[in-house]
């Protein structure tokens, strides 16, 4: 837990130095698309399943190694990150590592505003243009819910429980309309007041070890129908 602290402290910091100026604009990586280069780097074969995401992404690969490496995962979540961060990155992070499926969770920091207001609607659509990108390279995409939070510690102001419920909405109108597998965290991690109860999360939107527990048994099905119908795919 203290090594998740001072990751959102870190990436506190560098939103606040960005906010003010106070960052050398010749060597700020806003996309930050080096941050995996030397993992990618030192794949020695293609992972099976990519993730793609933020901190609940990024961290669960922290708290949850074993679950990436014996499975072929790769995870590629970067703290702090929204969608069109993502998007940037996607070729490099997901379709240069030549996967068969990649999961595609975001729209948290979208909705906390992190780079500024956006609907859901642009949210969205980022996520159809990677999974564009994904399919257009042979890459089945897999849709996840945003997780509950009701509220979020670096923009107390905000209220996201309802947000995150309408741009849920969205994300799966969209799966269903294009055959997509869509993973339903939401629906089976929220309690009573829109955040992730305290058995899953200490501050009511970042998953501690409990909570990737219960993630990975809600989408380790979605992914062998995913890999499966990978195999029917022309790569």
């Amino acid at each position: 837990m203290k090594k998740i602290l001072i990751t959102v402290v870190l990436a506190l910091m560098t939103l606040q130095a960005f906010a003010q100026g106070g960052f050398d604009r010749s060597t700020y990586d806003w996309g930050k698309f080096g941050y995996y280069e030397a993992a990618n780097q030192s794949l020695t074969q293609a992972p099976d399943v990519v993730f793609m995401g933020d901190s609940i992404t990024e961290f669960w690969f922290r708290q949850h190694p074993d679950f990436f490496t014996s499975n072929n995962f790769a995870g590629r979540g970067i703290s702090g990150q929204c969608s069109t961060q993502m998007l940037c990155r996607f070729q490099r992070d997901v379709v240069a590592l030549n996967p068969k499926v990649v999961v595609i969770n975001c729209g948290t920091n979208d909705i906390a505003g992190n780079n500024g207001k956006i609907s859901h609607s642009d949210v969205v659509d980022i996520i159809k243009s990677m999974c564009d990108i994904a399919k257009c390279h042979g890459i089945t995409p897999v849709l996840t819910s945003v997780l509950p939070c009701n509220h979020f510690f670096w923009n107390p102001e905000a209220r996201p429980a309802e947000d995150i419920m309408a741009l849920n909405i969205l994300i799966r109108e969209y799966a269903d309309v294009q055959g997509l597998l869509y993973v339903d965290y939401h629906s089976a991690m929220t309690d009573a007041t829109g955040a992730l109860p305290k058995i899953y999360s200490e501050d009511g939107c970042h998953p501690v070890s409990a909570g990737y527990d219960k993630m990975e048994e809600i989408i380790l099905p979605f992914i062998r129908k995913a890999l499966d119908k990978s195999h029917n795919l022309i790569r």
